[in-house]
């Protein structure tokens, strides 16, 4: 059984990118987007222009986890033309690059420590913190991590934690993240007074509410689930971090490719310089990855996933609110 570096070194020989293929999926899904826009702005039948900006949601998810995988400097790193691109997209997505990667990178390097981990991540709270809190502090936190908050990630998440909370927090570092609000902003002011307000909901409103609950909600499951534990820093390690702390997402074909196989979080967290599309490559190759914690997007899965509130040492466990002992 490998474990520990030798597992990590195992992964070694998959984190490379095969140059034409980073660009053949950046480019393609970026002209899938650009048609189901087209399609969204022009066709004059307005069930077609619904089923165009529920894809477009949907190809916005794809083409944030490509921009991710960007930001890790595993695929196209050094082109002036992906930097310019992907750029662009951060600011359009509200997850300017500055925010972005910061933000993330700290995660990757703190992801499941107690305490540290909820830099770039949802917080988490061992039982006794969450009892030591006032009332106040316990609200904040579990409105932080309920259902309605991740679902409304295009606000919560996006626009005021990615985007007005790091501008106000550091305005000269973050102003890309204040540019970010204002074209966002214009874009519906022009789209609702040129278009009208049909065309604000379904080239705006709906793609950037469908594509920022999708990704909030990957966010959280992947390193809140049945399952999952968490460490003190003396007890952390990488690869334990990586294949005890973050889920391997079941899905069907379809939903692999709109999350660009996302899904392979642990595989990931193991090695962020494997490109998204070489995890599964990974994982048949490696037996030790095919061990991983699972979760997927059945209805049961998803609720079991967002009943976890609490971290509880005494059991080793995510708990509930219910299965508080005060």
């Amino acid at each position: 059984m490998l474990t520990g570096k030798q597992l990590i070194l195992a992964t070694k020989p998959f984190a490379n990118e095969t140059r034409w293929k980073s660009w053949y999926y950046t480019l393609s899904t970026i002209a899938i987007l650009l048609g189901l826009y087209a399609g969204t702005a022009f066709v004059p039948f307005l069930p077609v222009q619904i089923l165009c900006s529920v894809m477009s949601g949907l190809v916005i998810v794809r083409l944030f986890v490509i921009y991710h995988d960007f930001q890790h400097h595993t695929i196209l790193h050094r082109s002036a033309a992906a930097n310019a691109l992907f750029t662009a997209f951060g600011v359009f997505i509200l997850a300017p690059a500055s925010i972005w990667k910061r933000s993330h990178d700290y995660h990757h390097a703190h992801n499941s420590k107690l305490f540290t981990a909820s830099i770039g991540s949802y917080p988490i709270m061992t039982q006794q913190k969450f009892l030591e809190s006032t009332p106040a502090e316990q609200r904040a936190y579990l409105i932080t991590r309920h259902p309605l908050t991740i679902l409304f990630g295009y606000l919560s998440m996006f626009m005021v934690g990615m985007s007005i909370r790091s501008f106000l927090s550091s305005p000269s570092r973050h102003i890309d993240s204040l540019l970010a609000l204002i074209l966002h902003f214009s874009a519906g002011a022009l789209i609702c007074i040129y278009m009208g307000w049909l065309s604000l909901v379904l080239l705006l409103v709906m793609p950037f509410f469908i594509a920022c609950a999708i990704g909030a909600y990957l966010f959280y499951a992947q390193h809140n689930f049945p399952g999952v534990t968490f460490r003190d820093k003396e007890g952390w390690c990488h690869d334990n971090a990586a294949m005890a702390s973050s889920s391997y997402m079941l899905m069907n074909p379809f939903w692999k490719w709109v999350t660009a196989n996302i899904g392979y979080h642990h595989i990931h967290h193991l090695n962020s310089r494997i490109p998204f599309y070489r995890l599964p490559e990974a994982m048949a190759a490696i037996p030790e990855l095919q061990e991983a914690k699972t979760t997927s997007l059945t209805p049961k899965a998803i609720i079991a996933c967002l009943k976890l509130k609490i971290w509880s040492p005494e059991a080793n466990r995510m708990i509930g609110v219910r299965e508080l002992q005060f």
